[in-house]
């Protein structure tokens, strides 16, 4: 039996970032995940190889709508054997990497599949199905969690989830997308820019269900136009396979239809891996939707025990279990800590960009809070205009009383690097004020932040909207 101080069970975004910081702590440290180097889903079939298949799409996207400002490129060919590699290239150098920290960090790093066998051991099986135990003072789960499956669909190889459909061996002429969440329009956005014709079918009124109306309603009008079809409030209640691909019936407002489809990807949602790990050895307790129970500092039922990412529940962001992977870390080492942050973005990586963070429009309401809403459309954006893209919005939700801004959402090309500066604002209870006197460079999209803020001041220079007696007043 191996001695550890801290085993992490589980290499992803939160489970690589915990064994790193714990660590440089001085904290001895076993990291146990199935893969060769850390990374997890994120690194390997995620967040990163999707990240690569969306500038690729980018680039497409961007040559064909060259035209409209008189640059026109000759028909692109591509190869998808290259464009695979190339991603594959992408994976290979951070997950490599990854490894090398590891390494230099002096981490015993345990490729296998890790169980609790009791509170205070974990066992590892290799790929060769030897086995070796490791006892620890403490633990950090942080297992992630997989793709939802629909039992209706059939066993085929033209059903594809987001696993599937990031290894790219194809490229449909039609794709069913079951599913109008942040998946599947980034699957939606890279199978399109290649040429395949896209139909979304979601079953809530709207796409990205949860997500800003004002945000979302962008996109959507985009994916409109880029998709051959969209089917809202409509679900799909069988499919089957066909001499040419997959038959699909659906049901929704004008009844029941069907159509076929070379390749059908599920983007149902994910399910936290919190099963076959051996939590039934432990006093560890799991909710109805698979989700460990934790406290603020993330410890489970089992006092040396944590659970971090996706496993201790939603939001389901890599960004949101790294931080998480800190604060169990630092309690492991008997700093005061507890995870309770303002403000988490979340970013949907399609064409255009949908990022947010803190109090939405729709939380405000469910919640009775009073608000007041100041947007900024890009349309009055120079920086946007020059981009040939003002479509887009900037959105603060703001306290009318004390000015603090609660929440920002932005829509339009870098949405997802914009969003910081909003997130810091709700984290460090920045009034709009401070983000109105904050200069911004001229001209940037940056700049849409500051006037949204003078929006809601009442004098922003490319949006007349003066403030009304009553607002002025209060």
């Amino acid at each position: 039996m191996e001695k550890t101080e801290l085993v992490v069970l589980g290499g992803g975004p939160g489970g690589y970032a915990a064994a790193f910081y714990a660590a440089d702590c001085g904290i001895r440290t076993s990291l146990v995940d199935i893969e060769p180097n850390p990374g997890g889903v994120c690194l390997y079939r995620g967040c990163i190889p999707s990240k690569a298949l969306l500038h690729a799409a980018a680039l497409l996207t961007e040559a064909e709508e060259a035209k409209s400002i008189g640059i026109q490129f000759s028909e692109p060919v591509v190869d998808l054997d290259k464009l695979r590699e190339w991603k594959e290239s992408v994976v290979r150098k951070l997950t490599g990497g990854l490894g090398q920290l590891s390494k230099q960090r002096k981490i015993n790093y345990v490729q296998g599949r890790g169980r609790f066998l009791d509170a205070s051991t974990l066992e590892v099986e290799s790929a060769d199905g030897s086995k070796r135990t490791l006892a620890f003072d403490h633990a950090i789960l942080a297992t992630g969690s997989r793709p939802v499956r629909l039992p209706f669909l059939p066993d085929s190889e033209r059903v594809l989830d987001s696993t599937g459909a990031l290894e790219l061996r194809v490229v449909p002429k039609r794709m069913l997308v079951i599913g109008g969440g942040y998946i599947g329009l980034e699957m939606a956005t890279v199978y399109a820019a290649l040429g395949s014709e896209i139909t979304v079918v979601e079953m809530t009124p709207g796409l990205l269900p949860g997500c800003d109306r004002d945000l979302a309603n962008v996109l959507a009008r985009r994916v409109s136009k880029t998709a051959k079809a969209v089917l809202l409030e409509t679900k799909v209640v069988s499919a089957s396979p066909a001499a040419t691909g997959i038959k699909v019936e659906f049901e929704g407002k004008e009844g029941k239809t069907s159509a076929e489809f070379d390749v059908v990807l599920a983007a149902v949602g994910r399910r936290p891996n919190s099963e076959n790990i051996g939590l039934e050895n432990t006093k560890i307790q799991i909710d109805k939707r698979g989700f460990v129970t934790v406290d603020s500092q993330r410890r489970t039922g089992e006092p040396t025990i944590f659970a971090i990412g996706d496993i201790a529940g939603e939001p389901m962001l890599a960004h949101k279990a790294s931080h998480e992977g800190r604060v169990a870390v630092d309690a492991i080492v008997g700093k005061k800590t507890v995870f309770e942050p303002v403000a988490i973005p979340a970013v949907v990586f399609t064409d255009p960009e949908v990022a947010w963070c803190g109090l939405t429009e729709n939380e405000a309401a469910a919640q009775g809070r009073k608000i007041e809403v100041a947007r900024f459309p890009w349309a009055a954006s120079g920086r946007a205009i020059t981009l040939n893209r003002t479509d887009g919005m900037t959105k603060l939700i703001v306290d009318p009383e004390t000015e603090r801004v609660l929440g920002v959402g932005i829509v339009g090309p870098g949405a997802g690097e914009l969003i910081a500066e909003g997130t810091l604002a709700v984290e460090m209870g920045a009034r709009a004020s401070d983000v109105a006197l904050t200069i911004h460079a001229h001209p940037t999209l940056s700049e849409t932040l500051m006037e949204s803020a003078e929006a809601f001041l009442g004098h922003s220079t490319h949006v007349y909207r003066p403030k009304k007696p009553a607002e002025t007043a209060a």
